[in-house]
């Protein structure tokens, strides 16, 4: 689809870690790092049971470590009509598929709604449309994120269904800067797909050994297209508010760091978090500056998510 725009106590091992984090650094080196722009991105649409449609939209950060700040408004607005459709104003780094939806009437038509971001000097506009090309679904979505290998489908795939995320409590909070807020969310899941990393398929989780990392990580992964990790996690990122925000513990990052040993289910290497017996993930959040901000929270079980948001109000 096209989109617009345990512990293994080894020497060995170690050297192999220590090699991968230089060469991770040497890579980082020679990217872009900040000073970069943002390239909008319609993913394509769905049909809502009401009859209604859903435009979604993701966007490519081209920075790696720059997370820019774009408040609604004159560089960051739809149009025709409303200039805020909910539009994330907090930009992750790299590629962000499938951030968040706009849903339109049923009588939508062949009209077009466009997206429009400038950042660093340059802007960009994603136009969508009901185009048939354009329709999505779960097993698309999965494939597009790099759940499944490329041009893939399996049984398991197209029977597994979103996880459910719900936040506990308050979805409004008031805070005072440098105050701990606690998060908590109770996150529901089918078991689907089996986790396990596609890129690298011949070492399932739950069969390594000492001697399948050691193999695994001398044999690089092989990637037609973009591979992510199977497996559940939730995420809590700051999707809009200006203001840096400290979580603990740290975050799974819901964004492609397809670096080797990043915190993502891109990167190679990692594995999903320990689920919480009684499904509760619970995270404290510190804000360094007041004002109102806007928490995402992500439940993700390597080919579908749901999202969820908490309003925060920090004061001084």
């Amino acid at each position: 689809m096209l989109v617009r725009f345990g512990k293994t106590c080894s020497v060995a091992l170690a050297t192999v870690l220590s090699v991968t984090m230089l060469w991770s650094a040497a890579a980082s080196a020679q990217t872009y790092r900040k000073g970069q722009h943002i390239e909008v991105a319609y993913e394509g649409w769905e049909q809502n049971d009401d009859g209604t449609y859903s435009f979604l939209f993701g966007y490519h950060n081209e920075n790696w470590e720059e997370e820019l700040d774009i408040p609604v408004g004159e560089n960051n607005f739809f149009s025709p009509g409303e200039a805020d459709r909910g539009q994330p104003t907090h930009f992750l780094p790299r590629r962000n598929r499938f951030t968040f939806k706009v849903q339109v009437p049923a009588d939508w038509g062949d009209k077009e709604l466009a997206w429009t971001i400038t950042s660093n000097g340059e802007t960009r506009t994603a136009y969508a449309t009901l185009a048939k090309d354009y329709v999505v679904d779960n097993v698309v979505i999965a494939s597009e994120t790099g759940s499944l290998g490329a041009g893939t489908s399996t049984p398991e795939s197209r029977a597994n269904t979103p996880p459910q995320l719900s936040v506990i409590g308050d979805t409004i909070r008031n805070v005072r800067v440098g105050e701990p807020l606690t998060l908590r969310a109770q996150v529901e899941d089918d078991g689907l797909p089996t986790p396990g990393n596609v890129g690298n398929f011949r070492y399932p989780l739950a069969s390594r050994t000492a001697s399948s990392e050691m193999r695994r990580f001398m044999d690089a992964p092989s990637r037609i297209t973009v591979g992510k990790t199977n497996g559940l996690f939730m995420s809590w990122n700051v999707y809009r508010g200006e203001g840096k925000a400290t979580f603990s513990p740290q975050q799974v990052k819901p964004w492609e760091d397809t670096r080797a040993s990043a915190n993502s289910p891109w990167g190679a290497y990692w594995t999903p978090p320990p689920i919480p017996e009684d499904g509760v993930y619970e995270v404290t959040v510190t804000f360094e500056e007041p004002g109102q901000y806007v928490l995402w929270g992500r439940a993700d079980d390597g080919g579908l998510y749901h999202d969820q948001y908490v309003t925060v109000n920090v004061n001084p």
